[in-house]
């Protein structure tokens, strides 16, 4: 019988507006990072933003220009590499972007304190990256360049998207001044950061796999007591061939603490593991009235 090709679903007209407006606001909030906080302090951030920032101050050229020029042989890789999606939606957030630092250059920057626009400029830039990513695109070719430096090198992505970093924000130290570098760090670092909170989410679930011979007893109390469904799985002692049952729940951060109480209660011998979970979907995993 012939293969039949998968047939991709194709976005809604509203997914689709969705995801542009979304990239367009994380598009906007860089740019307000950029030229309101960072670029007027003399502070940069890593990847092609920190070079655009380095050549836009040597050459006396707009930002926006490097950001734009710089990044487009990074979307045919990424359009061959990830897909044309990504590649489209990639492009929107880079030609916004471009837009929005010329746009904000004529702009008062709202500080003069380096470490004020250090904080401050990398919660926004953080916050602008992360959604445009989350919704499908990408404001720097780095990350590009070091999934396909990955096949060659024997590094991970993350360490050849760190040394690019450090060599890119250490050369702000003989340009900009050694204060600046070091304000950079700080500004790379909240960015960073930042940047896993928008596209996790704060409401960071856990997994939780509890073993115990009393399993029933402690499945139907998360039932009664948590409002959290269970499942039950089969497993296999490794060192005693037991047979024997796996729970596997899924909760909040908020509520480890009080699961934790309740285990206890019933059977303190049972094995408990708990793991951080970035992103939920399916099942039934709304919280049921609890008694």
């Amino acid at each position: 019988m012939p293969e039949h090709k998968r047939v991709h679903r194709r976005l809604s007209i509203t997914e689709v507006a969705k995801r542009i407006l979304f990239i367009l606001l994380g598009a906007a909030l860089v740019s307000v990072g950029l030229e309101i906080f960072l670029v007027p302090n003399n502070i940069i951030d890593g990847g092609i933003v920190g070079i655009s920032i380095i050549l836009s101050h040597l050459l006396s050229m707009k930002l926006g220009l490097f950001l734009f020029f710089l990044n487009l042989p990074f979307l045919f890789i990424g359009y061959k590499q990830i897909g044309k999606t990504f590649a489209l939606s990639t492009l929107l957030g880079v030609a916004a972007m471009s837009v929005g630092t010329a746009l904000l250059h004529p702009v008062e920057k709202l500080t003069r304190d380096p470490l004020l626009a250090a904080v401050f400029g990398g919660i926004i830039l953080g916050i602008g990256v992360g959604m445009v990513i989350r919704y499908g695109g990408s404001l720097d070719g780095t990350e590009i360049v070091a999934i396909l430096f990955n096949k060659k090198l024997p590094f991970s992505v993350g360490e050849t998207v760190m040394f690019f970093n450090f060599f890119i924000l250490g050369s702000a130290g003989f340009i900009f001044g050694w204060d600046r570098a070091m304000y950079s760090l700080i500004a790379y670092y909240i960015a960073f950061k930042m940047i896993d909170v928008t596209i996790q989410g704060f409401d960071e679930s856990r997994s939780v796999w509890i073993i115990s011979d009393r399993h029933h007893e402690i499945g139907d109390a998360l039932l009664a007591r948590l409002g959290r469904g269970v499942t039950y799985l089969n497993g296999e002692g490794g060192y005693t061939g037991e047979d024997k049952k796996v729970i596997f729940c899924v909760i909040t951060r908020l509520e480890e603490a009080k699961l934790r109480s309740i285990i206890e209660d019933i059977d303190e011998a049972a094995f408990l593991a708990v793991g951080s979970i970035n992103n939920v979907k399916g099942g039934n995993f709304k919280k049921r009235d609890i008694h």
